[in-house]
Formats: C-alpha cells, sequence, structure tokens
C-alpha cells in the first residue's frame, strides 16, 4: 500500500532522507491514497463481468462531489454487505468477491469508489472519504429495499478505517462489522513500513484514528476481526489491538498463520469463519 506508492512517485527508489520527509509531508495524500497507480482510473470493471445484476448510482456528497457505486441487490435476501474497499486498484478489482459474497450468502452487495478512485470525482482525503461515507449511507437508509435489510460492513485494509467510522457514527442502523488487516492509525503503519521515519511520523495529516474510534462503537454491535499473521503492510499486533479496544459484547477474532496483507482472503477456513459469525451473531 504505502510502501508501493512511495517507490513509485520517488522513481522507484529512495534517495535521501530529506527528500523522503519532503514528500511524506507535501505528496502524503498521493502516498497514502495511490489511486493513480496502474491505471485504475481509466479502467473499471462492471459487475455484469461476472454474471451479476446491478445498477450504477452516481451520488452526491455533501460537498458536492460525484461518486459512483454498485447497487447489487437480490430482491430476495434479507442481508446486506457494505463492501467498503482497501486502497490499491478500483472497484472493479473487488468484483469477483462480490459475486462469492452474493451467491454464498444469499446477499445483497452494496459497494462503492471512494472520491479520487475509480470514475469517482474528486481528491482522496481523511475528511473526504468520511464524507463519502455518509452520502452512502444517507442512501442506504432511504433507499426503500436497503432500509429493511440487516447491514454488515466489510472492511479491508483502508476499508476498515472506513468502517469503523460508520460504526461509530451509525451503529443504529449496522447489524455486524467484519475487518480484515485493518490498522491502529496512518502515522502507527509508518514505523512499520519505513523504521528510519519512525521519528517523523507527527508530520502526518491524515490520521484516520480507529484505535480511538473503536472504543466509542456500540457495545451490542458484532465484530469480527480477520488477521493475517505475515501481513507486510500492517503489523498483526493492530488488529489485536483493535480486538481488544473494541467493547463489544459479542467479537470474535480469526489469526491465518499464512495470512499476508493482500492474500488472506484466500486462506483457508477464511469463508468459513465469516459464515459462522454471521450465523451465531448476526
Amino acid at each position: 500500500m504505502l510502501f508501493r506508492a512511495f517507490k513509485l512517485l520517488l522513481g522507484g527508489t529512495i534517495t535521501t532522507g530529506g527528500a523522503a520527509l519532503v514528500a511524506l509531508y507535501l505528496y502524503q495524500n498521493r502516498l497514502i491514497y495511490p489511486s493513480w497507480a496502474q491505471g485504475a482510473r481509466d479502467f473499471v470493471d462492471t459487475p455484469d463481468k461476472y454474471g451479476l445484476p446491478y445498477k450504477e448510482h452516481r451520488i452526491k456528497t455533501a460537498d458536492g462531489v460525484e461518486i459512483r457505486a454498485f447497487d447489487i441487490r437480490q430482491e430476495n435476501s434479507t442481508m446486506t454487505w457494505l463492501v467498503l474497499c482497501p486502497n490499491a486498484g478500483n472497484i472493479g478489482y473487488f468484483l469477483s468477491a462480490a459475486e462469492y459474497i452474493y451467491r454464498r450468502f444469499n446477499a445483497s452487495v452494496f459497494i462503492y469508489s471512494y472520491r479520487g478512485y475509480g470514475f469517482s470525482e474528486g481528491s482522496p482525503s481523511e475528511v473526504g472519504l468520511k464524507i463519502d461515507a455518509d452520502a452512502i449511507m444517507k442512501f442506504l437508509q432511504e433507499d426503500s429495499f436497503y432500509k429493511t435489510q440487516k447491514l454488515i460492513l466489510y472492511g479491508r485494509s483502508l476499508g476498515g478505517a472506513n468502517a469503523v467510522y460508520i460504526a461509530r457514527k451509525y451503529s443504529h442502523v449496522c447489524d455486524g462489522v467484519i475487518l480484515e488487516n485493518t490498522f491502529l492509525s496512518i502515522p502507527k503503519v509508518i514505523p512499520h513500513v519505513f523504521p528510519w521515519l519512525a521519528s517523523f511520523s507527527f508530520l502526518c495529516h491524515e490520521k484516520w484514528r480507529s484505535e480511538s474510534d473503536i472504543k466509542y462503537t456500540d457495545p451490542t454491535l458484532p465484530w469480527l476481526f480477520l488477521s493475517g499473521e505475515k501481513d507486510e503492510i500492517v503489523p498483526p499486533q493492530h488488529m489485536q489491538e483493535l480486538y481488544r479496544s473494541c467493547p463489544s459484547e459479542r467479537k470474535r477474532i480469526s489469526l491465518f498463520p499464512q495470512g499476508h496483507h493482500n492474500d488472506t482472503i484466500i486462506q483457508e477456513g477464511y469463508w468459513e469463519q465469516i459464515e459462522k459469525f454471521l450465523s451465531d451473531y448476526v
């Protein structure tokens, strides 16, 4: 996530500590949110590629930014997964998982591009992505179909930080939260990815303080924490600390010994743990 973007921005090499500090301060949004990498803003797959029915929505946020969303609903479902994507790529990258969720759990899926990602307008920032989340939650609460559904938040990495924000602010309309490989905060990830920048983490203005926000979530809301123990981007201890800080009376954590940051989702038992969580708590 951050490491790959950092190398790309500096032309593939990290030359001096001074240059890196300047880049961290002045260009940190491009480093933290590499929506521009690998042509991910030029083309976005659509759900029909996976045989899924869908409608595309263009949702205006409170500050006038248009964000794109795929509405993949099953008319006979009782549960909707709000998918909050990880940092790299665009929502098209996650449609294979959306198909799996749709078919295995007989669930509707709602997935959207953060501002500055895919075909959504604007530039990404913590403030902006939270405004996006507010717009999505407003849409779901006002839609005649979705307001009758049980709502599951499913966030991976950066998406998990978004899920924590939504769970804190909209606990009354959420029925479960699933987090995978999510960080305590952006400044606390920097020393892990760039140990030599540890003393300068204070320069990071994109905070995403999930470690404090999670403490103020509804204690009756069920949570599942999925952690790859070989995560090379987010220290696995972050997930364990989030689990401990979560006030929920109904929470569990599942550890995947061979899981890295981007392949925990394919580890043996991953979907079975989710299925059991939903069966027990939702």
